[in-house]
């Protein structure tokens, strides 16, 4: 039995909520013992992490893979190899294919495509409603035997509060976890922007943060009526806020993510109608910004994610209006987070509770954590080390990023699924 030492790295561990140097022995797939002191002998390998970090891998939540359907925006085996490439191990994939997850048949096809193409752990998402329209709720118990981790329709909301209601309470009664995208659906249609003087100088058709605020209102309103446990894909709004503090407050079972292209960039950077930064809910108002990374920092929003989103390259040459919406994140999401630490707003251990422990916590996944006996799932990176992002260099088949050409800090030097390395050599 081949055991592996990591030694002489910076030990991250979200669950502890520790940042320290020490050593992690990996055996059999899992960690085997972690410590600080001197390293024990006798393992067969042993590699020096020169004081790099060492974490549990990210674990994102909202992950768009172009199979079915849609194979030249993004396939397992290219999202597998981005994702390795960004220290992220596991990825739990939104049904909004062509055609949609919403039936067991379906959900075995992505299960048994990932398992031969990617070499990432992944976990889809099946639809709450047929076809992801909102009309007729998905046979939840059947995909929930077929391997679905939650149920969503994505961005489709759905209008009809009665068929929501109706879904909810049956997710309950089979303990499934639904996620929500909390939008008012009239106030959101055809939006590129969130109102404001900026739009109106654009002149872009644009949405109140109110849309936000509305939608999640009447998702908690339902959370009370059914007892259902909802999580919140993406609150990007400081008026979403003070709801979402209410309703944990008052021991409803709600979590909350936001992606890091609406931590780490606003409403400006649209700029001269950049396509790349057109994306779903837009980008909002520095003011929201500052609010949920503070959300973030508190405890209140719980996850931190890409909501990666493959688009090709004609689907975002075209006027801002018509452009697809839509970033991919697989490989920029830890540096992109990483300017979260530099600027001196979360600490590492507080960023991977949020990209790793907390999702893997939610979807009771065995991941997120460096406890002895949880699956060898790690990264190794270097929090300093500067780059510029070519966005033709990244692995995702889509290179629809708005980081292109970006300074960046933070380098993959290593990432580990299973005990087994999948990307890096030093």
């Amino acid at each position: 039995m081949t055991a592996t030492l990591i030694e002489n790295a910076r030990l991250i561990d979200p669950e502890a909520g520790t940042d320290a140097p020490g050593w992690l022995l990996i055996r059999a797939g899992r960690i085997a013992a972690v410590g600080r002191e001197e390293a024990p002998p006798g393992a067969e390998e042993r590699i020096d992490a020169r004081g790099r970090c060492l974490a549990p891998g990210i674990v994102d939540w909202g992950v768009k893979i172009g199979e079915p359907g849609e194979r030249h925006k993004e396939s397992f085996r290219s999202a597998g190899r981005a994702a390795a490439a960004g220290g992220v191990t596991t990825l739990v994939t939104r049904p909004d294919t062509a055609p949609p997850l919403d039936n067991p048949e379906a959900l075995e096809f992505v299960r048994r495509r990932a398992a031969e193409a990617a070499e990432v752990r992944i976990h889809p998402m099946a639809a709450l409603t047929k076809g992801c329209a909102g009309a007729e709720m998905t046979e939840i118990g059947f995909l929930m035997d077929a391997g679905a981790v939650a149920f969503t329709d994505a961005f489709r909301v759905t209008a009809d509060a009665r068929v929501l209601s109706r879904a909810l309470a049956y997710a309950r009664g089979l303990g499934a976890l639904v996620v929500a995208h909390p939008q008012e659906p009239g106030l959101s249609r055809g939006a590129a922007a969130t109102s404001g003087k900026f739009a109106t100088l654009k002149g872009l058709p644009a949405v109140s943060p109110m849309a936000e605020r509305m939608g999640i209102d009447r998702d908690i309103a339902l959370v009370e009526m059914t007892g259902a446990a909802v999580h919140f894909d993406q609150i990007t709004t400081a008026r979403a806020l003070p709801p979402l503090e209410r309703a944990k407050r008052n021991g409803f079972d709600v979590t909350a993510g936001v992606s890091v292209h609406h931590l780490t960039l606003n409403e400006l950077d649209v700029a001269d109608y950049r396509t790349f930064f057109k994306l779903t809910p837009p980008l909002r108002a520095e003011e929201d910004r500052a609010a949920v990374v503070e959300a973030l920092r508190s405890g209140l929003i719980d996850v931190l994610c890409s909501m990666h989103t493959p688009q090709d390259e004609e689907s975002k040459r075209l006027p801002f209006e018509e452009a697809a919406a839509g970033a991919v994140g697989l490989e920029t999401l830890l540096p992109a987070a990483l300017r979260l630490y530099h600027a001196g707003a979360l600490d590492l251990p507080a960023l991977f509770r949020a990209m790793a422990l907390n999702p893997a916590r939610r979807l009771g996944l065995e991941a997120g954590t460096l406890g002895e006996g949880a699956p060898a799932d790690l990264v190794l990176f270097d929090p300093d080390a500067p780059f510029v992002l070519d966005r033709w260099k990244m692995q995702s088949k889509s290179k629809n990023t708005p980081f292109d050409g970006a300074r960046l800090q933070g380098r993959v030097r290593g990432t580990w699924v299973g005990g087994r390395r999948v990307h890096g050599d030093a």
